[in-house]
């Protein structure tokens, strides 16, 4: 079956899931915490290179203050203790977002996290903790723009590869596949310049329900696409696919 290379995944429903059950909204997203850590094992043994999670929006720092501070905590509870797993395990573990916008100790712990795992050489596991997409362009066009004033690039030469090099996942391939859970049908302000010819895949099931047979599901889907990233079908079944060539770039 042909898988994808890389997968982004919007993990929705942590919060109903707990509604559902009479309790309260940290009991999801403890089992959603759980449902990652399977994900991640579901990947690496399938092979998958890339896995990329939206853990935490820009937009979710409007969410009730008790329950942002309750996700930075699990976020740092996680890190702990999957840390020394992922690690044994060849994972590569990297983090992408507004940094700034995070306690000193929750950025030292990334640090140190992503330090530790640098050299392996297995799935690579991105997380978007405080990122949005809207967020993502626009630090790379401030990027250039500081270029351009310190005479280090001219306007001219400003197009979408070199916009491309300053996006958060610019030494990944572009994400195959997009898998949201919990029934809604969006992308909500993530990796807005990534998915550009990614397949999307909305599954019904809450994240603590996402498992082996929602994977596999999806994965399925994706095999059953014509990719032609807007080429006629004639010409998609010779082209090098585009995942393929934002690899060699």
């Amino acid at each position: 079956m042909n898988l994808p290379h890389h997968i982004a995944i919007i993990m929705d429903g942590n919060g109903r899931w707990a509604e559902q059950r009479g309790l309260p909204r940290a009991a999801g997203h403890r089992a959603g915490v759980k449902a990652v850590r399977a994900t991640i094992e579901s990947c690496a043994r399938r092979g998958i290179e890339a896995l990329t999670v939206f853990a935490f929006s820009s937009e979710n720092w409007q969410r009730p203050k008790e329950e942002v501070g309750l996700l930075m905590s699990l976020f740092l509870e996680a890190l702990d203790r999957e840390i020394a797993s992922l690690h044994k395990n060849n994972v590569r573990l990297r983090f992408i977002g507004d940094r700034l916008q995070l306690a000193d100790e929750i950025q030292a712990r990334m640090q140190s996290a992503e330090q530790r795992t640098a050299a392996n050489s297995g799935l690579t596991v991105v997380v978007a903790f405080a990122y949005g997409g809207r967020w993502d362009i626009a630090q790379a066009a401030r990027a250039l723009a500081a270029e351009c004033v310190a005479g280090k690039l001219a306007v001219d030469d400003i197009d979408e590869a070199k916009l491309g090099e300053r996006i958060a996942l610019y030494d990944l391939p572009e994400p195959d596949l997009f898998i949201r859970t919990g029934g809604e049908q969006r992308i909500s302000n993530f990796l807005l310049w990534n998915l550009a010819y990614t397949e999307l895949c909305f599954l019904p099931e809450l994240w603590p329900e996402f498992g082996e047979q929602q994977l596999d599901a999806a994965l399925l889907q994706f095999a059953n696409r014509e990719r032609r990233f807007g080429l006629t079908s004639a010409q998609a079944s010779t082209s090098q696919p585009l995942s393929q060539q934002s690899r060699q770039r």
